[in-house]
């Protein structure tokens, strides 16, 4: 399964995802001392997911025009670009171009999600879920690596955070010296270029809605229940910057290190099996949110929103490479990420704003009718199949 350019994918990946992690970590907490207006303290990384699903077809569109290795390149250029906007912005305490910033992280982002993407492209059919798997499950160590270090960076100079931005600007260029040993494939220009008429027919495809629906719903349970979590624990419970973060991080182990087993768990139950176990997971995570206002209990429930997380995520992805013509991938990549990051924005703008107007109790709650579309959709989907094979 292994071989050189998936080596290359998963370092890149790797690195190339700490621009985001930190932004999930601090952009609330900054966003909170850059304006006095509580709800908008989510406002950066609400407008981060924003330039996720605004550039997903563009990225698509540039991926099928100059290919995955320039495509990467580019994002990195732009990813350094958008964290020395960051850095500016807090030195000289500007919230509006803090938030232009994490709209350009976002942008760059685009790209980045699109690694997944060249993995079926780097191994034999029989491998894809596996190895999107893993390039989930190092997610645990740019999680790790980003948030440690841009702790360690914060005071690097006499405006807190700027350092760590700063770090962000640096390490964001890294993977472009990997992607120089990148073999791409050759790409037929006509053939393969994002055409926007072709997405009426592929959205007709029931399993590709599926793939969108499961996606896109996790992201946004995931969204709104993370981004608020941050601002609840610190700002609401008054727990420290290092327990918020505590928390934060087991999150995000929660969201990668089942990718370990995820990817065969797919391959031996299916993947409507495991959307299934990953929506009944998210509905103990909310149950525990709203009934246990302990540390720990934060803590459990903020790990099986994670888990459940990736169940959905990686069923949502590999479901998808396995449902369209090879013609038609770099649209039905981009409209899934499109919609899929549309509905995991929406999820993060509502959250500072529900937050705040309501209780954490009514933003978790407000995830269950969301859940059971999902449960819906994956019994239409199953009974069209049962009526195909007789």
């Amino acid at each position: 399964m292994f071989n050189k350019n998936l080596i290359i994918i998963f370092l890149s990946s790797t690195i190339a995802s700490f621009a985001p992690v930190v932004t999930v970590l601090l952009s609330g907490i900054i966003g909170s001392q850059l304006i006095d207006t509580g709800w908008a303290s989510t406002l950066p990384m609400s407008l981060m997911i924003c330039g996720t699903f605004i550039f997903a077809p563009i990225a698509s569109k540039i991926f099928s025009l100059i290919g995955r290795k320039k495509g990467f390149m580019t994002a990195s250029v732009m990813s350094s670009f958008a964290a020395i906007i960051c850095s500016y912005s807090i030195t000289i305490s500007n919230f509006y171009i803090f938030s232009f910033g994490c709209l350009f992280i976002g942008a760059a982002h685009s790209f980045v999600h699109q690694y997944r993407f060249a993995v079926p492209e780097s191994v034999n059919q029989e491998f894809v879920p596996r190895a999107m798997s893993y390039i989930l499950l190092l997610g645990i160590v740019s999680a790790l690596l980003a948030s440690n270090s841009a702790n360690l960076f914060k005071d690097l100079t006499d405006t807190q955070f700027t350092g760590s931005f700063l770090f962000l600007s640096i390490t964001a260029l890294i993977p472009i010296f990997f992607l120089f040993f990148y073999t791409d494939e050759k790409i037929n220009i006509e053939k393969s270029k994002f055409d926007f008429n072709r997405i009426n027919s592929i959205l007709k495809n029931p399993k590709i809605i599926l793939s969108i629906v499961c996606g896109g719903v996790g992201y946004y349970v995931m969204a709104s229940i993370m981004t608020a979590s941050s601002l609840f624990l610190h700002i609401f419970k008054e727990f420290t910057i290092f327990e918020t973060s505590i928390v934060i991080q087991l999150h995000i182990i929660g969201m990668f290190l089942p990718s370990l087993f995820t990817g065969d768990l797919i391959k031996k139950f299916g993947h409507n099996t495991i959307i299934v176990t990953g929506i009944f997971l998210l509905f103990i995570s909310i149950f525990i949110n709203i009934l246990f206002q302990t540390y720990l209990g934060y803590a459990i429930g903020l790990i099986l929103l994670g888990v459940g997380w990736n169940f959905l995520f990686l069923c949502s992805s590999a479901l998808l490479v396995f449902s369209y013509k090879p013609e038609d991938k770099y649209v039905a990549q981009g409209s899934a990420d499109f919609i899929i990051f549309a509905t995991q924005a929406t999820g993060s703008l509502s959250a500072g704003i529900l937050l705040y107007t309501t209780s954490w109790q009514f933003l978790n709650f407000m995830c269950i009718p969301l859940l059971l579309i999902v449960l819906y959709v994956v019994y239409l989907t199953n009974s069209k199949e049962k009526q195909i094979v007789t």
